[in-house]
């Protein structure tokens, strides 16, 4: 028989033991859940600071003012009847080239970016008068000296950095063309707009594909469709495809769209549709998940008052279920942004030089301009590859701002 316990036995000595070592457990746990946090933070903040330190010069370029005197140059140009053609005949190149080498001396070609006569045309295009004047314009450094204004290079080009500073030619400024031009072989001319464009109009048709879609499919199961095995094999499929690697889409949209469709290749319209296949699971799961936290009394109180099944749902549950809709979709079609492998497989890794004018013209994104910008040689595309990524991920953040935004403003306590 077992003794009666002592109702004094909580003041042994093996109970305070037994105390004591659940609080020491409780205090290792409360260590461990800090230290996996400040390591978390550790490597958030290493990654921001990296992405930081490389990517706000790659908003930057340096340029050497050239003074040109148009009237003397061997420019035969109308102000007055100014075309492109008419500049492309021009030579501006050589004129550039003769211009910088009495200025900056024999070394001029590794002190001037190849397409710096790109600046003169552009000038040109802007104000035609200044072919009847000399005029100072701004053109691009090469990629060395730009390197070397901005960090560190080799003691040639920080000697002709400090050369040039002293003769008031070199002037590092903020880079606007980096937001406004697209893709190209020049560091110094290379611009996220036709990426950034790209990703807008391939999430517009990821958008426009599978928001209603993964709704009425997740309304449809939820309120609709009886439980049967049919169901429940949707069910396990939709769960299965939101955890299928992201490169099988990518296949599954070369062999319909392009082999089989023939749509246009590198369009922003085939790359939407493979999203949309990606993303479309995961907004039903979310949605099926925002319908069923309403409540059934709403249901119910809604039937009692004479509603039909059909004013129901589209009056009573999924208003209430928007928040949770959107915000499914919202992370949903983030995910889809930064996503290369699937885009990657149907082409929209090409060279593109112009921005697309519509769904059907090629296109490239930003995860496959950051791609392709990380894989050239120049070290001058180091920092807009950074400069880049900077790019996305506030692209990212404002779409997850949106999603918090959404959530509170549709949001209804109960």
């Amino acid at each position: 028989m077992t003794a009666a316990r002592n109702p004094t036995d909580w003041k042994s000595e093996a109970m305070r033991k037994r105390i004591a070592g659940r609080y020491a457990a409780e205090r290792r746990f409360k260590f461990a859940g800090l230290f996996a946090v400040l390591l978390s933070a550790s490597f958030l903040a290493f990654l921001l600071v990296t992405m930081m330190g490389n990517g706000l010069r790659g908003f930057t370029r340096t340029e050497i003012a050239l003074k040109i005197d148009f009237p003397a140059s061997p420019l035969l140009l109308d102000p007055a009847a100014i075309t492109d053609e008419s500049l492309s005949q021009a030579n501006l190149p050589m004129v550039t080239d003769s211009v910088a080498k009495k200025l900056l001396g024999a070394d001029a070609d590794a002190l001037l970016s190849p397409t710096a006569w790109i600046s003169i045309r552009d000038a040109i295009k802007a104000d035609p008068k200044i072919l009847s004047r000399s005029e100072t314009i701004s053109v691009p450094a090469s990629t060395a000296l730009d390197l070397a204004a901005k960090s560190k290079g080799s003691p040639e080009m920080e000697a002709a950095v400090t050369r040039l500073k002293q003769q008031g030619l070199l002037s590092t400024g903020f880079n606007l063309s980096f937001l406004t031009a697209s893709d190209g072989t020049d560091p110094t001319q290379v611009g996220i707009w036709g990426a950034f464009k790209g990703s807008l109009l391939t999430m517009l048709v990821t958008l426009i594909l599978s928001f209603p879609i993964g709704v009425a499919t997740a309304l449809y199961l939820e309120e609709y469709a009886r439980k049967s095995w049919w169901t429940d094999i949707i069910e396990v499929s939709i769960n299965n495809l939101a955890a299928v690697p992201s490169i099988i889409f990518g296949l599954l949209g070369l062999s319909i769209f392009l082999n089989l469709a023939h749509l246009p290749r590198s369009a922003a319209l085939v790359g939407g549709m493979t999203l949309a296949l990606m993303t479309m699971p995961v907004i039903v799961i979310a949605g099926r998940n925002a319908i069923k936290s309403v409540p059934p009394s709403i249901r119910d109180a809604a039937l009692g008052i004479g509603a039909s099944p059909v004013q129901v749902v589209f009056q009573h549950v999924l208003p209430l279920a928007l928040p949770g809709i959107l915000t499914g979709t919202i992370i949903g079609m983030a995910r889809a942004l930064g996503e290369t492998a699937p885009l990657l497989m149907i082409g929209m890794r090409a060279f593109i030089a112009t921005p697309p004018g519509g769904i059907t013209d090629p296109a490239t994104v930003l995860p496959v301009q950051i791609f392709l910008w990380s894989d050239e040689v120049s070290k001058g595309f180091v920092e807009k590859t950074s400069a880049a990524i900077i790019v996305l991920l506030a692209f990212l953040l404002a779409m997850n701002g949106l999603a918090i935004y959404l959530r509170n403003k549709f949001e209804t306590r109960w």
